[in-house]
């Protein structure tokens, strides 16, 4: 039975491909009004899926490395009303690197790019996002200390683990804000960045992933959950 209520709307930032693309289609199968972004001359995949969207998914461009891009789609949004943002944007480094060997650059560009901007889109964007709403951001069980028995990925472990703390900083600063706020564990799914030995295909991970965003509408805090809703160990 179609649900009567307002046609909810979903920010998506870093939807181009992978597992950002995935969730705008599956957000659109369930009737959701989407806003994608991607980088400049990332989003022709996004523009064609609008074409058959039937006004349903708006195609944005924006660099979060980059603030003045963030403040720029923050003024274009300004009217604008969400029910759930959620940050997908994120690199990773050569899976071999270590602490001992990755280049200064390449370590800051991963911090910057997983850790630090997902951050500042969320202090640019967070007043649009209606007051029961939902913050979310694509985490990794990766970023679990605890989890980390075999050291491997460390570069973008620490990433994900930074991440997560600012999160948590950011949920102190907001602690009276009845948003709820999501930390997200995909999985180690088949996508571009994943690789192909992955263990889960997109279609195993994003409708469940969905699912649990969905589930926790109105649950307040800060949750680190893996894509079946289940907590993550900090």
């Amino acid at each position: 039975m179609q649900n009567s209520s307002p046609q909810k709307t979903v920010l998506l930032i870093g939807a181009s491909r992978g597992l950002g693309f995935a969730m705008v289609e599956e957000f659109l199968k369930r009737g959701w009004r989407v806003i994608a972004t991607g980088r400049d001359g990332s989003t022709e995949k996004l523009r064609q899926l609008a074409k058959t969207s039937h006004g349903a998914l708006e195609v944005e461009t924006v660099d979060i490395t980059i603030p003045e891009q963030v403040a720029a789609l923050r003024s274009r949004l300004e009217a604008r009303r969400l029910d759930v943002l959620f940050v997908n944007a994120g690199v990773k480094n050569d899976d071999r690197e270590t602490i001992a060997d990755v280049s200064t650059e390449e370590f800051v560009r991963v911090m910057v790019t997983n850790s630090l901007s997902p951050l500042r889109v969320i202090e640019a964007l967070q007043d649009l996002v209606q007051p029961t709403g939902t913050i979310g951001v694509m985490s990794s069980g990766q970023g679990s200390v605890a989890n980390n028995d075999n050291g491997n990925h460390e570069v973008y472990r620490g990433s994900k683990a930074a991440l997560n703390m600012f999160m948590r900083s950011f949920a102190a600063r907001h602690r009276d804000d009845a948003k709820t706020l999501l930390l997200m564990a995909p999985g180690w799914v088949r996508t571009d960045m994943g690789g192909p030995q992955a263990r889960l295909s997109i279609e195993e991970s994003i409708p469940n992933l969905l699912n649990t965003i969905e589930a926790y509408e109105g649950r307040s805090g800060l949750h680190y959950l893996d894509y079946l809703g289940r907590v993550v160990p900090w």
